[in-house]
């Protein structure tokens, strides 16, 4: 393929890729955008192999049967609960690949016109092996506090923004001594970075709360763009660095709109709590508090008595699949002259639209799915609210406790409703650890156990 060709090919893709980020804005041109992001990747793709820079075709098609066989099985394996942290894994592998391209790039033999091609050059290196490493780590470590398997408690090490701002000065100081070293030093340093931004890449994570995780996740999706254009500088592939550009700074911008949502430092967030106070996370001391248990029976009839519903959905439906009983319920009482919406918060479940994409599974009108801003004005005016599965989101404490650690974040004011009722299988704390006053409201009601046996339940009862 000539150059010629390639630009052109090149271009295309990326004209897709940005009408797919602009397709993906809205639920309802979202099928859309995902098509453009398909085609334009394929055309990349495609591009790129029958280009003359690429040799060694045997190994090449290995590689891609074998990555294409074990993305088909995640894709076909991984259930929507599971999704934030398959992204997050996925993140992991682009910082891992930019590390590797980084150093393979610094091993191999090049030909610069000038000292200053060469110097530009290894900057790029340089820089793409840093944001690489410590996408790789944060992304590994988010991966496990998603999963359960690292506690969501923020580890707060006496001096650890001391320790973060040492990784960094000692990380320019690297960088000083490996432009224009020789090659036997320059990969010592290159190596040393490394393991310090390897160190860093943990250290912020772990520092970081369950609570603002999905942010997180946002955030390590916009350090995997700017690996990916680092190494676009450093293959001197133009596509690369403009679907970098392009990912890294959409990332950006959808963290920063997510710490509004949450009312968090955006710095803070990003760099493990800076400029905030540790605030200790557990339950009030305030002793045993009583709570109102209700019945499917009961519900169905809170349902069938009220003029307007609004359903909040939380990670809890997500894991007991209940989006598709939900959705009958709402037919049904649709079809009897109930108003039913959705309230959905910006950062409900673990993962930016993860909410969305369930109640669009279960084929739920777009024009009944509300965001919070949109919808919370309504909720003294609304006689039922149902919380499947929702807690920090629909926290008073929020709103009305400041030694909250979650207090100033704006949450669903569910409790304003007439009745509320939340379900739930016990009485545990939510992500962020912390203990819900709205479940000892006098107007609320709580429905123990899963969700979709408890919605079943309740559809069973408004189907007699």
């Amino acid at each position: 393929m000539s150059e010629g060709v390639l630009t052109a090919a090149y271009i295309g893709a990326s004209i897709l890729f940005v009408l797919s980020l602009g397709g993906l804005s809205h639920q309802e041109s979202a099928q859309r955008g995902n098509l453009f992001g398909m085609i334009g990747m394929a055309i990349a793709i495609v591009a790129t192999i029958l280009s003359e820079h690429v040799t060694g075709y045997g190994v090449l098609i290995a590689a891609i049967l074998v990555g294409g066989c074990i993305g088909l099985f995640l894709a076909k394996r991984v259930e929507m609960t599971e999704m934030p942290e398959l992204v997050a894994m996925l993140h992991s592998f682009v910082g891992l690949a930019a590390v590797l391209v980084g150093v393979g790039s610094f091993l191999g033999e090049a030909a610069f016109a000038s000292v200053a091609e060469k110097i530009v050059h290894e900057v790029e290196i340089f820089l793409g092996v840093f944001i690489g490493g410590i996408t790789f780590t944060g992304s590994v470590v988010a991966f496990g506090k998603l999963k359960g398997s690292i506690s969501s408690t923020p580890l707060m090490l006496p001096g650890r923004h001391v320790l973060n701002m040492g990784i960094l000065l000692a990380t320019v100081v690297l960088g000083y001594l490996f432009v224009g070293a020789e090659h036997e030093p320059a990969l010592s340093y290159l190596l040393i970075m490394t393991a310090l931004a390897f160190l860093l890449g943990i250290h912020l994570v772990m520092a970081i709360g369950g609570a603002d995780m999905p942010v997180v996740v946002s955030m390590l999706n916009s350090y995997s763009g700017w690996a990916a254009a680092a190494t676009g500088f450093m293959l001197s592939n133009d596509l690369l660095i403009v679907v970098g550009a392009l990912v890294g700074s959409s990332g950006a911008i959808l963290s920063y709109i997510m710490c509004r949502a949450m009312n968090r430092s955006f710095v803070s967030v990003i760099l493990g709590g800076f400029g905030q106070k540790a605030v200790a996370v557990g339950s009030s001391d305030e002793g045993p508090k009583d709570t109102i248990a209700t019945s499917a029976d009961e519900v169905a009839g809170m349902l069938l008595d009220a003029a307007q519903v609004i359903i909040v959905p939380g990670y809890g439906m997500a894991v007991a699949q209940a989006q598709n009983t939900v959705y009958d319920i709402t037919r049904l009482l649709k079809d009897k002259g109930i108003e039913v919406r959705f309230g959905i918060h910006p950062v409900a479940g673990r993962l930016p639209g993860h909410m969305n994409v369930l109640l669009a599974e279960a084929k739920v009108p777009y024009d009944i799915v509300m965001e919070m801003d949109e919808i919370n004005d309504d909720m003294p005016l609304t006689d039922v609210v149902l919380v499947i599965g929702a807690n920090d989101i629909v926290n008073p404490g929020a709103a009305e406790d400041e030694s909250s650690p979650i207090y100033g974040m704006p949450v669903l004011e569910v409790w304003k409703a007439k009745t509320s009722v939340v379900l739930k299988r016990g009485m545990a704390t939510g992500y962020a650890g912390v203990d819900n006053p709205l479940f000892y409201k006098d107007n609320t009601r709580m429905l123990f156990g899963d969700a979709r046996d408890s919605m079943g339940s309740v559809l069973s009862a408004l189907k007699v």
